[in-house]
Parts: structure tokens; sequence; C-alpha cells
């Protein structure tokens, strides 16, 4: 599975619903720091979705960022997305590949150790862990605490990139349980000037990286 993008190399993932002023704010947050994003639309016709896709992956493409769509490999397909990000209810990772291609970025949400487990015979570039805390955004979902996102970094032999609650207050602690890649919603998309909140939680998100891999070169 490769391409011209490496999730490894990706740290802020923009996780965004579609809103009016979609690729503006999506533009200002990839210059403020977010290196992926995802257009995550669960209520719009599928018409709507590959529309909206169609713009922002120009936008984030032409911006150096993977434009990944959540739930439906086809729509990503048909609107020339660089990936597709998959839940554990949606069609399985390895249709999804085998849809999109090899040269696609697959992604598949996990919460629960069996899901991690599992994840490491799929053809995925990247899970997800979480949502650490309980959120809005994943509505009836408990949090999985800290301790799952640290059984999931330990198991997995791809880049982990942890959901739930990411914000500077948070990202240390997260870094601390071996977070490297971390997914953001609300923190962005409810920010009054997303350039600024994006270059603030960036600047958190290496600080706190930096730090993590120091101190496990000390050790």
């Amino acid at each position: 599975m490769t391409g011209r993008f490496e999730m490894a190399e990706r740290h802020l993932y923009l996780c965004t619903p579609d809103r009016d002023d979609l690729v503006g704010f999506v533009a200002a947050c990839i210059e403020g720091g977010v290196d992926v994003v995802q257009l995550r639309e669960k209520e719009a016709s599928a018409r709507r979705i590959v529309d909206r896709a169609v713009l922002l992956r120009r936008a984030c493409n032409d911006l150096g960022a993977p434009f990944i769509l959540n739930d439906r490999p086809d729509l990503a397909l048909e609107a020339g997305a660089d990936g597709v990000h998959v839940g554990q209810d949606d069609v399985s990772a390895r249709l999804a590949r085998r849809l999109m291609g090899s040269d696609a970025i697959v992604g598949l949400s996990t919460h629960a150790p069996d899901e991690v487990r599992e994840s490491l015979e799929e053809p995925v570039d990247y899970v997800s862990a979480g949502p650490v805390v309980a959120t809005p955004t994943k509505p009836g979902r408990p949090g999985t605490g800290i301790d799952y996102l640290r059984l999931a970094v330990a198991q997995a032999d791809r880049p982990v990139f942890v959901t739930g609650g990411v914000s500077p207050e948070t990202v240390p602690e997260l870094a601390a349980a071996g977070a490297r890649h971390f997914v953001v919603v609300r923190y962005l998309t409810e920010a009054d000037d997303p350039r600024r909140a994006a270059r603030t939680l960036r600047d958190a998100v290496d600080r706190a990286t930096d730090s993590a891999g120091t101190a496990g070169q000390v050790l």
C-alpha cells in the first residue's frame, strides 16, 4: 500500500462536517498546521457529498494535504479522494481497499482491544483509537479511556490516530500515553479563528511529541 502521502508523517488530522465556508475553513486549518483532512458528513445526499468532496480534495491537494472521505469508498472513488475512512459498522476495510486501489489511503476506526488485534490483518494504512473521552461527535459511544490508547499504540503496527477531546490542554497527556497522531474536530470546527487555533494546537502537538521522543531516548 503505497502512495504519495505517508500517514506516519502526518500528525494533525482534521475531521469536519460540511459547512457553508468549507473550503476557506479547511484552507485556514491547513495553513495553521493540519496535515490530513477528512470530510465526515452523515446527513447529505450522495450527490451533495461528492460535489463537496471534489471541491475539498482540490483545495487540500493544492495545499499538500491528503483528503479522505468518511464511510463511503464508492463516493470517495467518484470524487477522486486520496482515501477513505471506514468504521466498524461500515463496509469492510478489504472491500474499501479493493474499490480504492493499492495507492489509496484506507483508515479504520477501532474502539476495543479485539478490534485493534483484528486490524493487524486488514489492508489499512492507519487506525484510529478512541474516543478517549465521550464526545458529541460520537453520540452514544462511551469514552475508551487513555489505557486503550496505550494498548492500541503498543499493539498496532501502523500509525494510530487518537480521537476524542483533542485540544492543546489534552495533548501532553495523550502524547505521554504514546500518541503521535491526533484527530481534531470541535477545537477547530468551533474556533472563531481556525488558522490561529490550528497553529496553537499544532504547536502543542509538536512540543509534546518532541518531549516524549526525547524522554524515550533518555530512558
